[in-house]
């Protein structure tokens, strides 16, 4: 693995764990769905979201998985359980692992296999971005987990003592 694929892989398995420690930080299914006016994404509709961009990106386009992405359900569900949305993010985990895994230096270098955005990005480039996207979105649902509980307790969401082996 590229020194910069087996730094990408420490920094996205340590915000999944943390995506589902604020998942599971909800005191019970329901409220993992729920949003606040002005909100239109639930932290489950997030953590799905998350799971299903990382398992297409990184998983299906660079490590050939045969994970099928439901884009539009990602956002749409309204119920279901912790449980069930951990295991989504649990198998984005082991999607980013494959498609990592399967990176050369030359792949990094070169233009992501799939257009994003109307754009040909560079893959290294393009996987920071989605690293960066998960961050955003962590923060999101932390902040919503927050605003629905009135629990200000922090769940260690991005601790730096987790990029250490």
């Amino acid at each position: 693995m590229t020194p910069l694929a087996a730094d990408l892989l420490v920094l996205f398995h340590r915000d999944l764990r943390c995506f589902i420690r604020e998942v599971e930080a909800f005191p019970d299914d329901a409220t993992l769905w729920h949003t606040v006016p002005g909100i239109s994404n639930s932290a489950g509709n997030l953590a799905l979201h998350v799971a299903g961009n990382l398992s297409s990106f990184v998983g299906v386009a660079l490590g050939g998985t045969g994970y099928q992405r439901h884009r539009e359900q990602e956002f749409s569900q309204r119920e279901g359980s912790r449980a069930d949305v951990v295991a989504a993010l649990e198998g984005a985990a082991r999607e980013v692992e494959i498609g990592l895994k399967a990176l050369t230096p030359e792949s990094l270098a070169a233009p992501f296999p799939m257009e994003v955005g109307g754009l040909h990005l560079v893959t290294g480039r393009f996987l920071l971005h989605l690293a960066s996207h998960l961050a955003f979105h962590l923060g999101q649902a932390g902040y919503l987990r927050r605003a629905l509980t009135g629990n200000a307790a922090s769940t260690g969401v991005l601790s730096i003592k987790e990029l250490v082996p």
